[in-house]
Parts: structure tokens; sequence; C-alpha cells
């Protein structure tokens, strides 16, 4: 029955260990769990048998469990998880379609230094260069950098 269950709680550990490494990883609490587990039965060994099959009992199982770890990070399975594409696109990327550093338009709001401008007929949020500028003020494009328009009235 020692036997038994000295097998049942290593095994269970192993088994748990396993399951975090393979199937749930980056989860933590499978793997502390199997390690617990590994534990008792570690201390349940030192208990109940001599001192030389106890150790060896935890020699065995520290190899056991550096081994899954080996083979875990071994057979690529991290490789599922990890995000192999990335995002090339921008939001807005069309924004400034249209709009050329020069072209004169119209405060309809209070610049301050941001506020927004009328260029044709379509509204945008701009930045002044100059500081503040009052609403209606004529306002001329003096940049367009990173998605931005710069003013300058």
């Amino acid at each position: 029955m020692t036997w038994f269950l000295l097998i049942s709680l290593l095994t269970i550990g192993l088994i748990l260990v396993l399951v975090e490494i393979l199937f749930v990883p980056g989860t933590t609490i499978v793997g502390i769990l199997g390690l617990l587990v590994s534990a008792a039965g570690i201390y349940y060994g030192f208990m109940v048998f001599e001192a030389s099959t106890a150790w060896t009992i935890l020699g065995l199982m520290v190899l056991a469990h550096t081994g899954l770890l080996v083979y875990g990070f071994s057979s690529g399975v991290w490789t599922r998880f990890a995000l192999k594409e990335t995002m090339s696109s921008r939001s807005h990327d069309d924004r400034l379609l249209g709009l050329e550093v020069g072209m004169k338009g119209k405060a309809i709001s209070d610049i301050k230094p941001f506020g927004k401008a009328e260029f044709g007929d379509i509204i945008y949020e701009v930045k002044s260069e100059s500081g503040f500028v009052r609403n209606g003020t004529a306002v001329i494009i003096h940049r367009l950098e990173n998605n931005k328009i710069i003013i300058k009235s």
C-alpha cells in the first residue's frame, strides 16, 4: 500500500507538470500543484522508507522533472503559443489624402494647441504650431507628419 501511495503521488505530480508544460503553459497553477504533489510524494518517501531509498526517490524525481522541462522546451510546444504575425497596417492611414502643405482652411474651433479646422468640406483635427488660434481664423497647413496636420495662422 505504501508503494502504491508513493507511486500515485509521484505520477500525479509528474502528469500535472507535463500538462503544464505541454497543454497550458504560462498558467503556473497546474505546474505548482504538480510540484506540490511531487513534493508530498517525496516527503512521504522520507517518512516511510529508510534514508537511502528516500534519497533515491528524490534523485529520480529531480531527474524526471528536469527531463520534462527539457522536453517541453525542445519539443517546440512554446511556438504554438507565440505570435508569428505582425500587423503592418495603421489606423487612419488615408486620413491625410487630398491634403497638401500650403492648403488654406478655416479654424472651426479654438485651437489651443489642438482643435478642429476645415479644409475643403472636411473637418480635421489639427495642431497649431503658432500657439492659440481663434475660431474662424484662416489657417494654412504648415506640415503633414505622422498622420498629424500641423497648421499656422
